[in-house]
């Protein structure tokens, strides 16, 4: 049976994450993935990619509605390998770091923390105030993993599209799925010392 894995789309900016994503794991025959999306982040698809929402449900092999709390992935006997919100808006961090499941991506990722599986969140905000900071930290200290979307640049990066990869590749293996969309890092090749370097 294949491995079920939640994908949570809210409405922050960088909804390409959560589609990229879905993409991804379509390839993974391994993988069956289970997609929610709030309305907000229904609308940023539009707004932000030239993608329909239809597109991207269809990428997904279950869709469900926001509102639909009964859900199967609102059960913790509903087995799951984890759950990745990508992107992860403040205010549905909000929801998760103080269980306020009045929609099903917050029920799911509250069944995840609850039932000991991962959840990562790419929180998408910046700057971030002080309020911020702590809804992350209540998260994290409910067992969330936080991992905003920052990007790498030890592989060069040629396109916004090779940024994202990397990002969605990195959170991919983060919760234990092995996957080719980003380069290792294999220590630094190019150590010539300038003015000012530290010599040890």
């Amino acid at each position: 049976m294949a491995k079920r894995l939640i994908v949570g789309i809210s409405g922050a900016s960088g909804v390409i994450y959560g589609i990229r994503l879905l993409e991804a794991l379509a390839r993974d025959p391994e993988i069956e993935t289970h997609l929610v999306m709030t309305g907000v982040g229904r609308a940023t698809i539009l707004e932000e990619t030239d993608y329909t929402v239809r597109q991207v449900e269809a990428l997904a092999d279950v869709v469900y509605s926001p509102g639909n709390v009964g859900a199967a992935i609102a059960s913790g006997s509903f087995e799951t390998i984890g759950m990745i919100v990508a992107p992860c808006s403040i205010k549905s961090l909000s929801a998760i770091a103080y269980s306020h499941t009045d929609d099903l991506l917050s029920r799911a990722a509250d069944v995840q923390l609850k039932e000991g599986r991962p959840l990562l969140l790419m929180v998408r905000e910046t700057p971030l105030h002080a309020g911020h900071l702590r809804l992350m930290l209540q998260a994290s200290e409910n067992g969330a993993i936080i991992m905003p979307p920052v990007p790498a640049f030890y592989n060069r990066p040629q396109t916004i599209d090779e940024l994202v990869q990397t990002t969605v590749g990195r959170a991919l293996a983060r919760i234990g799925i092995r996957n080719t969309l980003y380069d290792q890092w294999q220590g630094m090749t190019r150590q010539g010392r300038g003015e000012g370097d530290a010599v040890e």
